[in-house]
């Protein structure tokens, strides 16, 4: 509604400027002079010759009286046409004055028709300069609502849909019900929850899955070890060669299948290996602007980075950062503070809650797959975060670690310096 308004509005506000410039183009200058008036100036300067002195103007008109040299004898005001000359380029109306039909003398009639036209031509550039104005405004009002409205809402969009492509589905997506596209980011949102939800499944079902796989290798090998050693009693007993070989067959297939067993047993699903990291150079007042990113809560203050350029894969760097942000107000919901400490070839971007910290025997096992601390076990989750930001870190020469500090739990992310990194193995 408030859009029809303003293209109606637009489009009548244009319609007027055109409409008044066709009028005003479309003009004839008028340099005409009241004939009546003018009779009656003439009348009265004839009359009043001999007594110019005493004459008193009888119209509005402004006149100068011209004796028949040509010197001025009366005139209403100053600035007036005072030569024959200087009244035909002026277009001023040069009348004869007669007394007892004898020629005396001249009346010039000041023709004001160019102060007019010219006072037309300025207030048609104010009315028109007013409506180029509002116009201007118009689309200035327009643009800055576009932007607020459909543009900013789509370059959150735009990054959403880069972390939900990266994985993080624990980052809320911030809506404005008051735009146009409050239910639209909503719909996006409730999608995020849901893949959300979906992976807490799956990670639930992949677990387990290895459980039970351990259950069954646990259970299989006992029946293998019990068959292998009763084998290798009856090889060492037996004296029939035919039966050795059966024994030793017997044997060598019961290892076989508790090598295959174990390599069971510790499969797991590599899901890495489908996440590229691919590090370039950024400017470290890019990585401010991801830490801002991240804190959906808006509890930190972001200090300023030192000028530098990082190695890192920004959307890779925005996950790790998402993912500690999310951590902290998940399990600690306290505020967050952030440091920043540089040396000559690395970063260290500093992050410490107040939540008290896990203990210190589960600090150890916080970055491997599936492992939780205590404190999450009524908290949603897969266990994966931390395990993948470290990946993550790795892949970009840099490093995660995890202590508990001061006030909470304290993580330290290290990144390397454009030209500094070196491969790790």
């Amino acid at each position: 509604m408030k859009k029809h308004l303003f293209i109606a509005a637009f489009i009548l506000a244009t319609i007027a400027e055109i409409i008044a410039l066709i009028v005003f183009a479309l003009q004839t200058p008028d340099f005409s002079q009241d004939t009546v008036a003018v009779n009656e100036v003439l009348q009265s300067v004839t009359q009043n010759f001999n007594n110019l002195g005493e004459h008193e103007t009888a119209t509005s008109l402004d006149y100068a009286v011209l004796d028949k040299d040509g010197n001025i004898l009366y005139k209403t005001k100053s600035g007036l046409s005072e030569s024959l000359n200087a009244a035909i380029a002026h277009r001023d109306t040069v009348l004869d004055i007669t007394v007892d039909d004898s020629l005396v003398g001249k009346v010039i009639v000041y023709n004001d028709g160019a102060l007019s036209l010219q006072s037309q031509k300025q207030t048609a550039v104010i009315v028109l300069s007013v409506a180029i104005a509002v116009n201007c405004a118009f689309c200035v009002g327009y643009a800055v609502y576009i932007q607020l409205t459909v543009i900013s809402p789509f370059r959150k969009l735009k990054g959403f849909a880069q972390r939900i492509a990266g994985g993080n589905l624990d980052i809320p997506l911030e809506m404005d019900k008051r735009n146009l596209f409050g239910a639209f980011t909503e719909s996006f949102d409730i999608m995020r929850s849901e893949l959300k939800k979906a992976r807490i499944a799956e990670a639930k079902a992949e677990q387990s899955k290895k459980e039970l796989v351990a259950k069954l290798s646990h259970d299989i090998k006992t029946p293998v070890a019990s068959i292998k050693a009763v084998s290798e009693v009856g090889l060492a007993v037996t004296d029939n060669e035919k039966d050795k070989a059966n024994y030793a067959q017997i044997i060598g297939k019961a290892d076989q299948i508790n090598t295959l067993v174990t390599n069971l047993f510790t499969a797991t699903l590599e899901e890495l290996q489908q996440l590229t990291v691919a590090p370039t150079n950024i400017e470290s007042n890019l990585i401010k602007t991801m830490l801002e990113n991240a804190d959906y809560l808006h509890k930190a203050t972001i200090p300023a980075l030192p000028e530098c350029l990082i190695y890192a894969d920004g959307l890779r760097l925005q996950q790790v950062f998402d993912n500690i942000f999310a951590n902290s107000y998940k399990y600690a919901n306290t505020a967050i503070t952030v440091g920043i400490e540089k040396s000559n070839e690395r970063i260290c971007i500093i992050f410490e809650d107040f939540g008290g910290g896990v203990l210190p025997d589960e600090l150890p096992t916080l970055k491997e797959k599936y492992k939780r601390g205590r404190n999450a076990s009524n908290v949603g989750g897969a266990g994966l975060g931390l395990y993948i930001s470290d990946y993550f870190m790795k892949a970009m020469r840099g490093s995660l670690a995890i202590e508990n500090g001061e006030h909470g739990l304290k993580v330290t992310v290290t990144l390397a310096l454009s030209g500094k990194a070196r491969p790790s193995f």
